[in-house]
């Protein structure tokens, strides 16, 4: 995705800057490789505060999911087509990041909503997440 994404967006600054004519349209267009670029690399981290899924490219544009609105998190093998496709996706109770079929992380929110990414080693951050979850039941 990262690929593609840059370059359309060379091809489309260089049709932008040649063709005068198609200039307008060709900018427009920058819009599908900026969300290429976006999606196209995330990094996940946990924390005692929470779980951060952030564009490495982009890092402001990132989704935070507090510890305690999580209930638990499990890893399993996720096809893209069990989540609604390739890229960041939104279905009534799921959302996702995929970027790839495989190893995936899945977070069920205490709304009983599911937040799915696709990660290496998706067990380990599983396990992370719910030995946190109960580190912050213990102690409260």
């Amino acid at each position: 995705m990262l690929a593609t994404g840059a370059v359309a967006t060379i091809g489309l600054l260089v049709i932008a800057v040649l063709v005068g004519a198609h200039r307008p349209m060709a900018l427009w267009l920058l819009i599908v490789p900026a969300a290429f670029l976006a999606t196209g690399a995330v990094t996940v981290t946990v924390s005692p505060s929470g779980v951060t899924a952030a564009s490495a490219l982009f890092p402001l544009l990132r989704r935070r999911l507090p510890l305690g609105r999580i209930e638990n998190a499990t890893a399993r093998w996720t096809r893209p087509t069990e989540i609604g496709g390739w890229g960041y996706r939104w279905n009534p109770g799921l959302s996702a990041v995929s970027l790839r079929e495989g190893d995936a992380l899945w977070i069920t929110r205490t709304d009983n909503t599911r937040f799915v990414i696709t990660v290496d080693d998706a067990e380990t951050a599983a396990l992370l997440i719910n030995q946190l979850l109960e580190q912050d039941n213990g102690t409260q």
